[in-house]
């Protein structure tokens, strides 16, 4: 009588074979091709864990690579056109308008005097005069006081252009985010289709054991 498929015999090596060992998964694929006690679950488990293992070896990690790529060439794109877009120049204090002290906050570290809000003064790309409200880091901003700042083409103050290096960080997170994401999908589907396998198992044993548990043990029923 062929082997029920239960949680014991051939399905050990099934199991062994999906622990995500290349290796191994390889080999148990071919060792239950032609074995007379192989079993569809059997194949079927140790061909979903061969793709799992190849998804998460190969597919994951050239997807993340190809995102981050992808990432990196778009952010490099962008940190170029601000820095031609986004020019550094001196601000020179009039006078300060707001203070904002954040001592002690948790988030940006005790002792940690906020963006101070002056009246400042500066000279824009194209050589024109501008006065307005400009944020800095001065802990005392007292009038003559220079600080940097970032403006347009027309003399706005912008926010200061992100560098080659941030973007290159900002790419490498997206690329480890898709392999990452990529390999948890196949770990999980391949975790789900084991579980559906061993139900299926543990429900043909019970099927099996109905039809022979009643003449387990009698003389001449082979028990």
């Amino acid at each position: 009588m062929r082997a029920a498929d239960g949680p014991q015999g051939p399905s050990t090596g099934s199991e062994r074979a999906a622990t995500g060992r290349g290796r191994r998964t390889a080999s148990g694929v071919w060792r239950w091709r032609h074995s007379s006690l192989r079993r569809t679950t059997d194949l079927v488990e140790a061909w979903v864990a061969l793709a799992a293992l190849l998804l998460i070896a190969v597919a994951s990690p050239a997807t993340g690579l190809a995102v981050g790529l992808r990432v990196n060439a778009s952010l490099q794109h962008q940190v170029a056109q601000q820095h031609e877009e986004r020019h550094e120049t001196t601000g020179v204090v009039l006078r300060p308008v707001r203070a904002t002290r954040t001592t002690g906050d948790a988030e940006v570290g005790a002792g940690y005097a906020g963006p101070v809000v002056v009246l400042a003064r500066w000279t824009a790309h194209d050589g024109s005069k501008h006065t307005g409200r400009a944020s800095t880091v001065l802990r005392a901003a007292e009038p003559g006081d220079t600080f940097p700042l970032w403006t347009d083409d027309a003399g706005r103050i912008v926010n200061r252009p992100v560098d080659a290096r941030t973007a290159t960080a900002q790419a490498a997170l997206s690329g480890f985010g898709a392999f990452a994401v990529l390999a948890s999908v196949a770990h999980c589907a391949r975790l789900l289709v084991v579980r559906r396998l061993m139900q299926r198992r543990y429900a043909r044993l019970d099927r099996a054991w109905a039809r022979v548990g009643p003449e387990w043990g009698r003389t001449g029923a082979g028990g």
